[in-house]
């Protein structure tokens, strides 16, 4: 099991000066690694320990 995400929550103020273009390639980035499937991950779900972040989002970030 993974910790939950969402990518779309708002949690800190922000800035209303800086936004995203509509063609930013964080959006492409967030596009690609949402079609992968989730079997894909599934090597990397464990059922001990502290939850995990999603592989989804750690790619993300990189």
């Amino acid at each position: 099991m993974f910790k939950h995400y969402n990518m779309n929550q708002v949690v800190l103020p922000l800035d209303l000066e800086i936004k995203l273009d509509k063609d930013d390639m964080a959006f492409v980035v967030n596009d690609l690694v949402e079609q992968i499937p989730e079997e894909a991950f599934a090597s990397f779900s464990r059922d001990t320990g502290c939850p995990a972040y999603h592989p989804k989002m750690m790619m993300k970030i990189i």
